[in-house]
């Protein structure tokens, strides 16, 4: 039987990233964030907010980066699978929990950006981006901006497509071109 285990969750950092540095000179950086799930209560009617808290450990270099530019209320997006820890209290009882070792680790937003948006807001979707400080963000910023041109293109390419076809005699095929990937790199 095959196994397979993946994480990917969005949430808030509950803190400030605490960042070590291991005798081997690997650094490791724990990250807790705080996903919500709000349900409207089947029985009350009312709406009922579910919180969910998990560690984070990123390791390497990418654990640089979160200590450097992540802080507590940041939106970010967690890729990578789940682990179980077990240790022994002080009172000697055996505790265990379940983390995460991130894979990726991808920033959404700003703090300030999603609490001036609202609690509704879907992050990294319509909110106002912060003005790009390097070129780099600069070059992604207008990659994102091309794909998005592109598929607004295609789905336009489609309908008129899906008009044609309607149209056209029945038992008549018209061949599409191979999948092609979107992404910039």
């Amino acid at each position: 039987m095959a196994d397979f285990n993946r994480v990917i969750i969005i949430g808030n950092l509950t803190r400030d990233p605490e960042q070590r540095q291991l005798p081997s000179g690997q650094s490791v950086c724990r990250l807790g964030i705080a996903s919500n799930r709000q349900y409207r209560n089947k029985q009350t009617g009312s709406m009922v907010q579910e919180v969910c808290f998990i560690d984070i450990d990123v390791w390497g270099p990418q654990a640089d980066s979160c200590k450097q530019y992540l802080q507590k209320g940041r939106p970010v997006l967690i890729e990578g699978r789940l682990k179980y820890d077990t240790w022994q209290d002080a009172a000697g009882q055996t505790r265990s929990k379940h983390s995460v070792v991130a894979d990726r680790v991808v920033f959404l937003g700003s703090a300030g950006a999603t609490a001036e948006a609202g609690e509704d807001a879907v992050v990294g979707a319509t909110m106002a981006q912060p003005e790009p400080a390097t070129q780099l963000e600069k070059d992604l910023l207008e990659q994102i901006d091309q794909i998005k041109t592109r598929t607004e293109a295609k789905k336009k390419a489609k309908k008129t497509e899906s008009a044609e076809s309607a149209a056209a005699p029945a038992g008549s095929f018209k061949d599409e071109p191979p999948f092609q990937d979107e992404l910039p790199f």
